[in-house]
Parts: C-alpha cells; structure tokens; sequence
C-alpha cells in the first residue's frame, strides 16, 4: 500500500515503556505494517533505545527528553501522508508547526481538565506540572488545528468538545485489542490479577490488601514500579502475603497465559480513561473490577466500585460465577468494538478520507 503514516507519541511499548498509550501506538504501527504502510514513530527515547531503530517493520525515531523543543526537524524529515498523534502531546503541537501542510489527525487517550489533573499531581515531577502550565493553552490550540479529532472511548466524547473548544464533533476511534478466536479455559482456582505500573497513580497497594482480605483466593500483581527503589519497597511489603504473587512485568505468551487463566482484572487507578487493560481483560473473558466506568465498562462486563467497594464488588463477582457471564458479554463486545483488524480497517479509512479531501 503506498501510504506513509507518522505516528506521534510520548511512549511505544518498547526500551523499558509500558504505558497503554504505548502500547495502542505499538499495536497500531505494527498492523499497519502489516497492511504495506511505511510507518515512522517519533518517540522520546527510553532505556538503551538508539536515534534510529528499527522494530518490527516500523523505523522509530527517538530523543531524549530535553530535547523535545528541537525535534521538529524529526518531523519534515517523514515527508509522511499523515502524521497521527496518540494523546494530545507536545510532539502534536511541534508536528503541526513542522508541517503546516500535511494532514494530521489526533486521537484523544486521556484527557484530563485542570482539576483532574490537580488530582494526579501528587504522583508527577514538577517538570510534569510545570509543562502542563507552560503548554496548557498552546495544546488547546493544537487540537482545534488537526484535520480530525476523534476519541478512544465514546464516554469523552462531549468532554474534549467542551475541554478544548472544538467546533466539530469528534469521532470514535477504538484502540486496538488481540482477541482469541475462543474464549479461554479458565483454572478451576479462583484467580484475581492486576496488570500494569506499580507507580503511585495506580496505587497496587489497594489490590495487595484485597489479597490480604480474600486468603482463599489466588491473587497476581504482574507489574513493576518505573522507580526501582519504589518497586523493591513494595515487594519488600507486601511479598509475604501467601496467596499473592508477584512475578514482575509480564508481556506475549506469559502474559496471554496468566489472562486466560484470571478470572477477574481489578484497576485501582486514581484516573483512566477505558483502559487498554480493560480490552485486554475483555478479550481473555476476565470480568473488570474498578473504581471507574468508562463506556459502562465496569458496569457491564463486571462491578463499577463507585464507592470504592472493592470488597463487595469482589464477592458478588465470584458468587454464583457472576464474572464468568460478564466476562463472556465483554468478549463479545471487543470482538465486535476493538478486534485488531476492524481498527486497522477504521484508521485506514480515516487515513484514505483525509487524503482524498481538497487542500
């Protein structure tokens, strides 16, 4: 296929990073491929990545962070189709500037209003609070720039029109999601698993007291904290609760294994948007667990916490095999919403329609 797609991100899934907007970036730039798309990946640089590497098919281009105000030459030097911003960035207001000309599309992953955000500062840098005061206004201005705006969730939806003053309704663009062709065999013991960053805004240790509270239960944290020092204290606190395991971070098989065999996935984020935890937690027929309900998630395909029940929400789940009936509702409902290939299909539909408008 001859078309050049720039994907714009602050993570890929690679060289130590394991965020959800990595991974959709990954999943997406690796499909596309796929499909005979040259694909680019402009990316902060992560642990031992080079300048220019070369990761399944896709040539990603990476920096260190200081550098993020120099990289527009990163950005002509694609000459690409169209440039896709996965989260609204700085990389996406460099990207417009760098090429005024070209067709960009942006794909809303999390947006946060200021007193959300004034809830999750506690666990940033200061670099992170300053950047967002600095940049707060000029990425406003970036999204109302894009030729397209669409969200991953439809629940955001009337929420960016009104965050960012949008004249026109963006669309629904799904994340990705690899779904087995059947649901799995589940294992016969009770099994509840967490997936995902050990760092403070995803606060682990609330699942780790849950395996405190529910001994008859087999409890799986496969995760790590970016900071090692976090990382080994919490290990050091909690790995002697019998009934809970803590293999590290887990990707590929391992991971598919442990999904298949999990009957429930608990989030105890302080903020999500619909996480790719919660696609992955669908798609191997686990029921979800969560303070937050985004698209009804939670509600549907397990127990929305919203009063931070995680207790009771735990025991209606396993009581009468409640989770298996929701966990196979959410199966269906990526198979038919996120499946891989139906979203390659729908961003290469939106990538065909922004070529074919006049510029």
């Amino acid at each position: 296929m001859d078309l050049s797609i720039c994907l714009v991100s602050t993570e890929l899934f690679a060289w130590g990073s394991y965020g959800g907007i990595g991974r959709c970036t990954r999943t997406i730039g690796e499909e596309l491929v796929k499909r005979g798309v040259n694909v680019s990946v402009v990316v902060p640089q992560g642990s031992g990545q080079r300048p220019v590497e070369d990761l399944c098919g896709m040539t990603v281009y990476g920096f260190p962070l200081h550098h993020y105000p120099f990289t527009a030459p990163l950005y002509r030097g694609r000459a690409a189709d169209v440039y896709h911003s996965q989260g609204l960035s700085w990389g996406s207001e460099i990207s417009l500037g760098a090429v005024p000309g070209g067709s960009h599309v942006l794909t809303f992953q999390n947006p946060r209003s200021k007193e959300e955000w004034s809830e999750v500062y506690k666990y940033y840098p200061l670099r992170r609070r300053l950047y967002n005061l600095i940049h707060w206004n000029r990425l406003m201005e970036a999204a109302k720039k894009m030729n397209a705006t669409f969200c991953q969730a439809r629940y955001i939806i009337p929420k960016v029109m009104e965050l960012y003053g949008l004249d026109s309704e963006s669309g629904f663009l799904p994340n990705p999601v690899h779904v087995p062709p059947t649901l799995p065999k589940k294992s016969p013991t009770p099994t509840v698993c967490f997936m995902g960053r050990f760092d403070g805004e995803k606060r682990p240790e609330l699942f780790f007291h849950l395996a405190e509270r529910f001994p008859n239960v087999r409890f799986v944290a496969a995760g790590k904290a970016h900071d090692e020092s976090r990382d080994t204290e919490l290990r050091s606190k909690y790995g002697g609760i019998a009934n809970l395991e803590m293999p590290g971070f887990l990707d590929g098989p391992e991971k598919g294994v442990l999904l298949d065999r999990s009957w429930v996935v608990v989030n105890t984020s302080v903020s999500e948007c619909l996480p790719v935890s919660f696609l992955e937690a669908a798609a191997h027929g686990c029921a979800i667990l969560s303070f937050h309900d985004p698209d009804g998630f939670s509600s549907r395909f397990g127990y929305h916490a919203v009063r931070g029940d995680l207790d009771d929400g735990l025991r209606l789940l396993l009581k009468e095999d409640l989770w298996r009936e929701r966990g196979r509702a959410g199966f269906t409902y990526v198979s038919e919403v996120h499946e891989t290939g139906r979203v390659i299909d729908q961003h290469l539909s939106v990538y065909e329609g922004l070529l074919e408008e006049p510029r």
